[in-house]
């Protein structure tokens, strides 16, 4: 009897936004409209002996067994039809001529600066006294302004972003900024949250119909998720109770985790899940030197049952370790960090919240896999420990659309993040500050310089050797600068 073969495992793709599946999703019928569509085949002469057949009869036409039942190839159908039939309208001629008119000044030109209203002139709170007033640039994270447009007459503003997120005491700024405004009228130097609200576009009203998307309770989801992830945060003051630990071993043995990660395909939620295990048990118990990289197993291990459709055995978690442990060992670190954490693996897990800001964003490709490249640093580096996953995943969105140059942070974006620009202002100079600072860890460096992830790594340290200095030092910045194609 031949020996049995042994079932292969799905093998699955981490960056699985990046490879197309069978099922249209909004994602890909998105990213259908913006590539336009596909070249058309040459037309064929028809062929009148192949319908008859040889007794004379014509031959009847089979109807596709499975034809195409999709709302979304029906709506993109009918749009396809409907700009035809305008456009061979639009080409017909109406009979009405309209006068030509000779303008000197062109269409996008500059008006004159003696023509400008006077009423859009402030005037500046002192004695009244006439003269020239010196107004201040209004600088931005995100808004690109050429150099030539920023002395034209602008409205004024006494605080510039920047300038504002680089003072420390909060307070007294607010108070110099709201006295600096004696009109009744004048309006708040930055919008809050709920007022971004009022203004967003509702992206949800669109999936009424896809039960996948659940668009019925999806804010109630969230909002639950924003409650957990702040139960299950470890202490980000936790080495200090460790006598045998430090910061850099952690480091080393996360991004050792992210190449057996890689090596086993597994998805992307389970190496978040995995080291908020590792974070969370440290946060409880102490652990020896000798022991930390069975914990780091373990935690992969538990994760893997977790998130995985079919999880690797555990001998694959064995070898790997170069059979530093046995499988008994590694199933009993499995019952006691479970039992330490009380059997709660309910983590909301970043992933999530990055696919939410990602609707926003029109499910950008490019946008998305850097983002997930600044998601990752956050397993690696301590620093981002203390700060809830959605900050997290927030500012990673918006690092990655600064570097690309995708647009300001708009209302609808930040309502759908969770998180103003000024909310992810301490997560975002960390950020920047890891992308300039050296190559600590090789194995996710050398993740994301491949091909399959757009080259992020090397894209986004590129960026950060020319602009970093000028955010992490709180200079006037105007643009995201020059992005290497990716």
């Amino acid at each position: 009897m031949p020996p049995v073969r042994a079932l292969r495992r799905a093998v699955t793709n981490e960056n699985d936004e990046n490879v197309g599946t069978t099922r249209l999703t909004r994602a890909k019928a998105a990213a259908l409209d913006s590539v336009g569509e596909p070249p058309k085949k040459a037309l064929t002469a028809k062929r009148t002996t192949s319908t008859t057949a040889l007794n004379g009869t014509q031959a009847v036409k089979k109807r596709s067994a499975l034809g195409d039942v999709s709302n979304v190839n029906k709506d993109v159908t009918e749009n396809k039809t409907t700009t035809k039939s305008s456009l061979t309208k639009a080409q017909k001629p109406t009979g009405i001529t309209k006068p030509s008119r000779t303008t000197t000044r062109t269409a996008l030109g500059t008006k004159n600066a003696n023509a400008a209203s006077s009423d859009l002139k402030r005037p500046a709170s002192g004695s009244g006294v006439a003269g020239h007033v010196t107004k201040k640039r209004n600088t931005s994270l995100t808004k690109a302004v050429p150099e030539e447009e920023a002395e034209e007459p602008v409205v004024e503003k006494t605080e510039s972003m920047v300038e504002y997120l680089k003072n420390e005491d909060r307070s007294s700024v607010r108070t110099s900024v709201d006295s600096a405004f004696e009109d009744e009228d004048a309006q708040p130097l930055h919008k809050t949250l709920e007022e971004l609200s009022r203004e967003a576009k509702d992206l949800d009203s669109e999936d009424l119909d896809d039960p996948l998307m659940v668009a019925e309770y999806v804010h109630e989801i969230f909002d639950y998720m924003k409650q957990l992830e702040i139960t299950t945060l470890p202490n980000p003051n936790y080495m200090e109770k460790q006598g045998e630990l430090e910061w850099k071993m952690r480091g080393i043995l996360i991004d050792w985790l992210l190449e057996v990660h890689s090596r086993f395909r597994l998805l992307p939620e389970t190496l978040f899940l995995a080291v908020n295990i590792i974070d969370r048990f440290l946060s409880r118990k102490v652990v020896q030197l000798d022991r930390l990289q069975l914990v780091g197993v373990t935690a992969m291990f538990i994760a893997s049952k977790y998130e995985e459709v079919l999880s690797p055995h555990v001998q694959n978690f064995r070898h790997v370790a170069d059979d530093g442990f046995t499988e008994q060992e590694i199933l009993s670190a499995e019952r006691f960090i479970l039992s330490a954490l009380d059997y709660d693996l309910s983590y909301p897990n970043p992933m999530n919240f990055l696919r939410r800001i990602s609707k926003a964003d029109n499910y950008d490709i490019q946008t998305r896999t850097l983002g997930k490249y600044l998601l990752e640093i956050g397993c690696l580096d301590h620093r981002f420990m203390k700060y809830p996953p959605s900050q997290v995943a927030a500012t990673s969105m918006y690092l990655a659309r600064l570097v690309l140059n995708r647009g300001e942070w708009d209302a609808t974006l930040a309502c759908y993040a969770g998180y103003t620009e000024q909310d992810i202002e301490p997560v975002f100079k960390l950020m920047v500050d890891y992308l300039s600072g050296p190559v600590l860890h090789d194995a996710f460096f050398r993740k994301y310089a491949s091909k399959k992830f757009l080259k992020a790594s090397i894209v986004l340290r590129q960026w950060a050797k020319k602009w970093a200095p000028r955010y992490l030092d709180g200079a006037d910045v105007v643009s995201g600068g020059d992005t290497p194609e990716l």
